[in-house]
């Protein structure tokens, strides 16, 4: 065989072994990565909630009679002591003792709910100055730096609590004597064999929320005729899970969002009710649920134009950083050693197994202490044939 002949078998042998090295190579998986993020961190308990009405009173008939037709419509503002609704009693010619009694007993009643709502502000009178003083001794603790400034902040909470449940009972001191006003009205009619036309107030200032009788009709003793309500004093309530309820603390801030209007609204949770309850999930599964009430702390005038049962989103932020490492949730796996978290981090075309340790997570990022530095690219949903030292090539998002 000639020298030159040699030669060309030799290169192209050659030629093909390279050819089949390159066509058989392991090819670079294609990956998506993002960047490690480093500022503030908010680990949240997102759920769907409704709003409602802290406070909401329904106005009955205090006796049997013929009414007039109601001229207030849903949405109607109302105050204090006005006429919503007349009722001209329709009493038999001889009044049976059993009747009397009740009336008797319902003057009793009413008497009694006013003593009870007395003793109710009496109670949170003395909560509000026993909250006043706890933080007055707090502030001053706390200017010569001997409590934490979580203590203070706590007790001027509980300090507005208290001043907003005093307001409750002062309330429900008014429904309370205006309930015991239409009862006495109510026996003297009786005893008197009926009489002119008997005027319904309003025991609040407020909106009408529902008419329940708007037609001229005889009604009977305690039937409703409508429903009033104060929409300027608006709460949130949503149902949790009891395993995340259980990390809420009154006072926590609260990010309400998907309520129909512009930006979010900001609100603090008030109140976790004690007692949970059985709830039957979208899929048939029984869960135990416990709910949260939220306080709105945005001004009225961004949220005026939310109404009773409207369906809004709530964030609870249960823990808060202000500076800290992110990485997102994507990237974050369990370690095959199950001894912690790991995440792969680009480094030129390989991607490198880094352990991390995380704190905290979030709907969209994990809280880490110990991991890549900030403004380190980091393979988010990675492929499950991709190891350690594996070539990558990264598509950013």
């Amino acid at each position: 065989m000639k020298r030159s002949t040699a030669l060309a078998f030799a290169g192209a042998t050659l030629a093909a072994l390279a050819a089949l090295a390159w066509a058989f190579a392991p090819r670079p998986l294609e990956v998506e990565t993002a960047a490690v993020a480093e500022g503030p961190f908010e680990a949240t308990v997102d759920e769907d909630a409704r709003t409602r009405l802290r406070d909401r009173y329904v106005v009955s008939a205090p006796l049997a009679g013929r009414l007039d037709r109601i001229t207030l419509r849903e949405g109607d503002a109302v105050t204090e002591g006005l006429v919503v609704a007349t009722l001209t009693p329709a009493l038999s010619p001889l009044l049976d003792e059993r009747s009397l009694r009740e009336l008797q007993a319902r003057v009793e009643a009413a008497r009694a709910g006013v003593e009870r709502a007395s003793a109710r502000l009496e109670s949170a009178k003395v909560a509000v100055l026993q909250a006043g003083n706890e933080a007055r001794r707090s502030e001053e603790l706390a200017r010569q730096g001997f409590v934490a400034p979580t203590k203070l902040e706590s007790d001027r909470l509980a300090l507005l609590a208290a001043q907003k449940d005093q307001e409750a009972a002062t309330a429900e001191r008014h429904v309370a004597l205006h309930e015991a006003e239409q009862a006495r009205a109510a026996l003297g009619a009786a005893q008197r064999g009926g009489g002119p036309a008997f005027p319904i107030k309003a025991p609040v200032a407020g909106r009408v929320l529902r008419v329940v009788q708007a037609s001229e009709a005889t009604v009977a003793l305690g039937a409703p005729l409508l429903e009033l309500g104060d929409t300027a004093r608006m709460e949130v309530v949503t149902d949790l899970l009891t395993t995340e309820a259980v990390k809420l603390r009154p006072g926590q801030p609260v990010h309400i969002e998907r309520w129909g209007g512009p930006g979010e609204l900001q609100g603090r949770v008030r109140l976790v009710e004690p007692g949970g309850f059985t709830k039957v999930s979208a899929l048939g599964v029984e869960e135990q649920r416990v709910r949260a009430l939220i306080e709105l702390t945005s001004p009225p005038e961004q949220w005026r134009s939310l109404g009773d049962g409207f369906r809004v989103g709530v964030r609870i932020v249960v823990q808060a950083r202000p500076r800290a490492l992110q990485v997102p949730l994507a990237a974050v796996f369990p370690r095959t050693d199950a001894l912690g978290m790991a995440v792969f981090v680009v480094d030129g075309s390989r991607a490198r197994l880094q352990p991390v340790e995380v704190a905290a997570r979030s709907a969209t990022h994990a809280c880490v202490t110990q991991g890549p530095a900030a403004g380190t690219r980091v393979v988010i949903y990675p492929p499950a044939g991709l190891a350690d030292g594996g070539r990558v090539r990264g598509r950013k998002i």
